[in-house]
């Protein structure tokens, strides 16, 4: 923080007659970031009143700081950069920005370099040296794999001079140059840090997600950059919207990076269409009888895991690429839809081929098995955590279903809710990109080009999908500010604002002042919409979480009752069967205690048979049981028991049922 803070004119008076003072001041440039605050604030208590034995004692600190940072100095490694990467080729100019400019943009396509090889060229630039270099990641598993890589190529030990933290997991020590982290980590830090006084550099990478956390960071930072101009900022993005980032940052510099990608065909496979390559119709023979043409399709849903084998199965067919492993990417909407397909490829004994699930709550084991390949062909099977960030390597196909999990507002509903929807087209380009990196590679996306054309160009910020209330907590809890006076890329309407206030009001949140209440920082905690999360709150204190926990889940998703236009009497009458004259609330239990039981008896396939003849969606039925299985550990990391005696008619209903097993 050099240089941030200016000294009053008296103290300046006693410097200019005290040499030591002087002397003092100048070595405080060359102190540790994290100390620089605090010695400051000695030096000047000290100018204005000198003290020999307390002028001594600062002294000895300074020199003590001093010598850490030359030794962060020294023990900085031998830059080496891939060659092989275009980002290699702008390093001089990259480095030459860094040391320029407070704020410097990098837009980097798929397969720049930018992730691994930016922290070395600040390294490069002579960052690192005051503090460390912080780069944040949008998820664990990028920062965990990130940092490993790029402690591989700087040929030090994970933890040493190359550190990463994610919840739960703090590889990062003394001599840590370069940490990388997830950006929710780096919000948390400025709790106890709002200097973030750790830190010489932040790298903010793959912005262009425009996530929450993302989001503010990119405002913490912007106000942080005037308090400390000798704080470089990094923004890493995609090659979308880079205008937006440099304008947030008054006009900032940005280098636009290639990136290495080879020529990748796109293959449309619908499941109601021809297969097609191209725009022309081709006829794909499948290996060992198992047809995958758009007779054998019919009857699937799109995106399955029965569309997915049969894609695979014209995959391994395929002898365009050349002979060789040719591994699969295959991208998934979530956790539960990944293990539907593992399920289901791992049963067709494909030969010499591995079936591998990827997704953020794998253990570190699980997810190194996907990062170190073998001589077998790999299936990944991934949620959209390998779309930026990580590369897997050797990917020669990627099979991609066009559908992500998402959370969003419903302005009807008044709550958040987790959707499966389709991602946007720079989405899906990204995951195109995914194989081209060492080849000529191929694309085959599980829709057809018109839907593909229909889609929105790019994502939109969660900050303008996401209940205002939830925001306004969450802001409130990380002691951001007021909403209307941050400085937002995106600055939500002030009349939804407003509502955002008036919501966590009526449900006890903040008080008259706008200040959290004892309730509202519970509230914090619970990674679900505000009104569902006060919900659970009450039911706690009332001792009724083991139901609540069942009927905010239900909330949570789309109704997964049908009525069709054309069987109304005939679903209601199903549906009455769940039905209870009291509540509504108690006929959700009771659907819950239905399913449950039968999703023990019967087979997949069965229990989509119990699912149809009860008019209830087999996807949603699913989804609900899988939200109810998160909350379990959601309430059970806070210390709340769930396990309190039901006094519902269906008391084994709540139950939890194991997360892996069966069908649903």
């Amino acid at each position: 923080m050099s240089g941030c803070m200016n000294t009053k004119p008296d103290a300046n008076a006693r410097t200019a007659t005290d040499p030591r003072l002087r002397e003092m001041r100048r070595a405080l440039d060359g102190v540790c970031s994290r100390d620089f605050g605090r010695l400051l604030g000695r030096w000047r208590g000290l100018s204005k009143r000198p003290d020999d034995a307390r002028l001594a004692a600062l002294g000895i600190d300074i020199e003590a700081s001093a010598a850490k940072r030359r030794a962060r100095v020294e023990a900085k490694p031998a830059i080496r950069l891939d060659e092989s990467l275009p980002i290699t080729a702008r390093a001089d100019d990259i480095v030459k920005l860094i040391r320029e400019h407070q704020v410097v943009v990098i837009a980097g396509e798929t397969g720049s370099g930018k992730t691994t090889q930016l922290p070395k060229l600040c390294l490069a630039a002579g960052r690192g040296e005051a503090g460390l270099i912080g780069c944040t990641q949008p998820r664990r598993l990028a920062a965990r794999s990130v940092a490993r890589r790029v402690a591989e190529e700087l040929g030090t030990q994970l933890g040493e001079q190359v550190g990463f933290q994610v919840r739960f997991t703090d590889q990062v020590s003394e001599r840590t140059l370069v940490k990388f982290m997830t950006d929710g980590i780096l919000l948390a830090e400025t709790q106890g840090d709002p200097w973030l006084s750790a830190y010489d550099t932040i790298i903010i990478d793959e912005a262009h997600e425009r996530s929450l956390n993302i989001d503010f960071l990119l405002g913490y930072l912007k106000r942080l950059a005037l308090k400390r101009p000798e704080l470089k900022i990094i923004v890493t993005s995609a090659t979308i919207d880079t205008a937006r980032f440099a304008e947030h940052f008054g006009d900032a510099p940005v280098v636009s990076v290639e990136g290495r990608a080879y020529p990748v065909e796109l293959r449309w496979r619908p499941v109601d269409g021809p297969v097609t390559s191209g725009g022309d119709a081709v006829s794909a023979p499948a290996k060992g009888g198992r047809g995958q043409g758009a007779s054998s399709r019919q009857g699937m849903q799109q995106g399955s895991a029965e569309h997915v084998a049969a894609v695979l199965d014209e995959i391994i067919a395929d002898r365009s690429l050349g002979r060789g492993p040719g591994d699969v990417l295959v991208f998934l909407p979530g956790e539960r839809e990944i293990r539907d397909a593992h399920l289901l490829l791992s049963r067709r004994q494909y030969r010499e081929t591995e079936i591998l699930p990827l997704y953020a709550r794998l253990s570190a084991s699980e997810q190194d098995r996907v990062f170190k390949p073998g001589p077998k062909r790999r299936v990944v099977l991934a949620t959209n955590v390998a779309e930026t960030s990580l590369t897997v390597p050797r990917i020669r196909y990627v099979v991609d279903t066009g559908s992500a999990r998402v959370k969003r507002y419903s302005q009807r509903s008044q709550i958040e809710r987790l959707h499966v929807e389709s991602v946007s087209q720079a989405a899906a380009d990204q995951r195109k990109g995914r194989c081209g990196r060492i080849g000529p590679g191929i694309c085959y996306r599980l829709y057809d080009e018109a839907d593909f054309d229909a889609r929105p160009e790019f994502s939109d910020p969660e900050l303008l999908r996401s209940s205002l209330a939830n925001v306004i907590l969450r802001m409130l809890a990380l002691k951001l500010g007021e909403v209307d006076g941050f400085p937002f890329l995106d600055a939500p309407d002030p009349r939804v604002v407003a509502d955002g206030y008036r919501r966590l009001a009526e449900i006890m949140a903040i008080d008259e002042q706008r200040v959290l209440t004892p309730i509202g920082r519970m509230l914090a905690r619970l990674p679900i919409d505000v009104q569902l999360a006060r919900m659970l709150v009450e039911a706690e204190k009332l001792g009724a979480l083991r139901e609540l926990l069942v009927v905010v889940a239900f909330l949570s998703i789309q109704d997964p009752r049908e009525r069709p236009a054309d069987a109304r009497q005939q679903a209601d009458a199903a549906h009455a069967a769940f039905a209870d004259p009291k509540s509504d609330f108690a006929g959700v239990l009771n659907l819950w205690r239905d399913y449950h039981a039968a999703h023990e008896e019967f087979t997949q396939s069965k229990l989509r048979d119990w699912c149809s003849r009860h008019f209830l969606s087999f996807m949603r039925m699913r989804e609900w049981r899988e939200l109810h299985r998160q909350l379990l550990l959601v309430v059970k990391e806070l210390g709340w028991s769930s396990s309190a005696p039901s006094s519902s008619r269906g008391g084994d209903a709540v139950s939890p049922s194991p997360a892996g097993r069966g069908p649903g």
